[in-house]
């Protein structure tokens, strides 16, 4: 399903936990981060792809989250034409997307990866809310950059920082010491290294006791992740 300027609909979650931090997936059995996203099906409105791709991706129901805001017009980004299928090409040019902000209100246990057949993550992280960019895809970053800086306002303010968006942000100090994956509800260590920013410290309050997927389809079949 393309628009007549050739963009897929699709929307992007990012989702905060209670200190701000977001998800951050690792894509299956590549080394690049990002935020859920997907594509929105014919006769779906973007609220209801929303909450289908939550839980298609990270296994969260609507009472597990709060809606906080979404951003306000349609966020564009084109796609290289490396990354398009032939038979895509000359009438696919990318995606556009509405942007939601959640709040878990559940727990760090109640996120799972292995929610369907077909997972799109493999790991994740609480990140930093302002990612670096330079770990996001490079024709992505423009739209992330995008999203990220209109649905700050609505941060609850106790947690708002004035932080800005950097390529090179360093990760603080001892972080990188005794790293852990969390895949669904297991931790594991595989000895791959997480984004800048990312958290090793697990929510106590949340936690358990011990594109290049831009090639479509099809011109009318479901959106690609």
């Amino acid at each position: 399903m393309l628009d007549r300027d050739g963009f897929r609909p699709n929307v992007g979650i990012i989702l905060l936990n209670q200190k701000n931090q977001v998800f951050w997936g690792k894509r299956i059995r590549t080394h690049s981060w990002q935020f859920p996203q997907g594509g929105i099906d014919r006769g779906e409105t973007p609220e209801q792809a929303m909450f289908r791709e939550l839980h298609e991706e990270v296994g969260l129901l609507p009472n597990h989250v709060r809606v906080v805001a979404r951003t306000r017009d349609w966020l564009r980004y084109e796609v290289p034409d490396r990354y398009i299928r032939r038979d895509a090409r000359g009438h696919y040019k990318g995606q556009k997307q509405i942007w939601y902000l959640l709040q878990l209100m559940g727990h760090d246990w109640d996120l799972n990866l292995r929610a369907t057949n077909h997972p799109e993550f493999d790991a994740w992280r609480w990140n930093d809310y302002w990612v670096p960019l330079d770990v996001v895809v490079e024709f992505k970053r423009g739209v992330y950059e995008m999203a990220l800086t209109e649905l700050s306002r609505y941060l609850p303010r106790h947690e708002q920082r004035n932080r800005y968006l950097r390529s090179g942000m360093r990760t603080r100090e001892g972080e990188h010491a005794g790293a852990m994956f969390r895949t669904g509800s297991m931790l594991l260590n595989p000895g791959m290294e997480l984004p800048p920013g990312a958290s090793f410290d697990p929510d106590p309050q949340n936690s358990m006791p011990a594109e290049l997927d831009a090639l479509p389809p099809g011109p009318v079949t479901t959106a690609p992740r």
